[in-house]
């Protein structure tokens, strides 16, 4: 008698929606870069299947981390091997910088189509603002606001234990 395990399909959905921690930083960067050449583009000629694109991008990326996303698959396998030994940071707060992107890039592609497209490139160049300050100073403002988050207690510190000891960053690093 053979015995059927009938949660293994849900097990190995959730094994391919799972987000890296740590996170290589110069991956991340790469991705980042990649970005601002996308968003760039779509201000420069408002197109709104880049909108979608973009979404796609960013919604894939806080999903399951580079696994499906193009852009990530690109930094992970290509650019970043080639700027160095991984630097590793704290994966949560990566992703919620890709739950913010996903929001805002979301959010373009929805108010383009509600008649409101000024909104849509305001959106798109706050992303391009965000993306360019993580991509050129390592600058992550989602890490930022994760980490205030998680100061005043909105985000549990089991979330990321890392991003709230610095000894264990330390370890994370190394």
């Amino acid at each position: 008698m053979t015995v059927t395990d009938e949660y293994a399909p849900a097990r190995r959905l959730k094994g391919l929606l799972t987000f890296p921690n740590p996170v290589n930083e110069y991956a991340a960067r790469s991705t980042a870069g990649l970005v601002v050449l996308l968003t760039a583009v779509t201000l420069a000629v408002r197109s709104p299947w880049l909108l979608w694109i973009l979404a796609v991008g960013f919604l894939l990326r806080l999903a399951a981390g580079p696994r499906f996303s193009p852009f990530g698959q690109l930094s992970v396998r290509v650019i970043a091997p080639r700027i160095g030994p991984a630097k590793l940071v704290p994966g949560p707060p990566k992703r919620f910088a890709q739950g913010i992107g996903s929001v805002l890039s979301v959010a373009a592609a929805v108010s383009y189509y509600a008649w409101t497209p000024t909104a849509s490139w305001v959106l798109v160049a706050l992303i391009t603002v965000a993306a360019t300050l993580e991509s050129v100073f390592g600058l992550c403002l989602g890490c930022i606001i994760f980490g205030r988050l998680q100061a005043i207690g909105l985000i549990p510190v089991s979330v990321c234990e890392a991003c709230s000891d610095i000894r264990l960053r330390q370890k994370v690093a190394a």
